[in-house]
């Protein structure tokens, strides 16, 4: 965890779980796999069992300890819908997000189905953002069970884009990430998936958000659109001037 993170579209990161499995085509090249047995090998006590899903109760209250107001990544090195995750730990997590109102989370899955199953066990706050990953039109189901919960934010990850979405379900979305695959063996993204996607949400008015166009080398391609970047925010939409929106992107 780190009260800091490069993280484009977060401010910290907070992994009260660490480890995880496979369960679609977006896991193929997991960076989170890549970073624990990395760090297994550095002897971190904290990845002692490699990417096993491991809970750390200890780290639980951890934001209750951080002061200034952050925007929090929930289990960046996990999913906190992970089957081996009992209840109990993951209203434990929802406990601590409400009891630090001063905090924005941000929780991501791609265990959507477990998510809509445990929704009305849990206690939802105003602060806790909800979202799912959707990395190909073979994961939107995910977007169903995600407007079935009752967060006040609920948001898409649309990366690593690995496929293009025609029709993305935006009705009961406030919020859309997008970004290719980065590292060892990144898939290709390609520029007409995200002007498709870009169209669609400025039609929707849900707010865009690039994080990157990946790649082996992530720092040389950086994250411009056309020229700009799109840093748009639940509750803060930039609007593109007349004409703009068909620059975004180079053909």
């Amino acid at each position: 965890m780190a009260d800091k993170s490069k993280i484009e579209w977060t401010e910290a990161t907070w992994n009260p779980v660490t480890g995880c499995s496979k369960v679609s085509a977006g896991c193929k090249n997991c960076y989170a796999e890549r970073l624990a047995r990395r760090l297994q090998a550095m002897g971190n006590a904290r990845y002692r069992n490699g990417f096993e899903v491991t809970l750390h109760p200890d780290l639980v209250d951890l934001p209750t300890r951080w002061r200034g107001p952050r925007l929090i990544f929930v289990n960046s090195m996990s999913d906190l819908f992970h089957e081996k995750v009992p209840l109990a730990f993951v209203q434990r997590v929802f406990a601590t997000m409400r009891s630090s109102p001063q905090h924005t989370f941000q929780v991501l899955t791609k265990r959507s189905a477990r998510l809509r199953a445990l929704a009305g066990q849990l206690d939802w706050p105003p602060n806790v953002w909800m979202g799912v990953s959707v990395e190909d039109a073979g994961a939107l189901w995910r977007v169903g069970d995600l407007c079935a919960v009752p967060a006040t934010v609920r948001f898409l990850s649309c990366e690593p884009l690995i496929g293009p979405f025609d029709e993305l379900p935006l009705d009961g979305v406030h919020w859309v990430i997008v970004g290719g695959e980065s590292g060892p063996n990144a898939r290709p993204m390609r520029t007409k998936w995200i002007r498709s996607i870009f169209r669609q949400c400025r039609r929707a008015g849900v707010p865009f958000f690039f994080k990157q166009w990946g790649g082996v080398r992530k720092d040389l391609t950086g994250r411009e659109l056309g020229g700009r970047t799109y840093d748009e925010m639940p509750g803060r939409l930039a609007v593109p001037a007349q004409g703009e929106q068909a620059e975004l992107v180079p053909a």
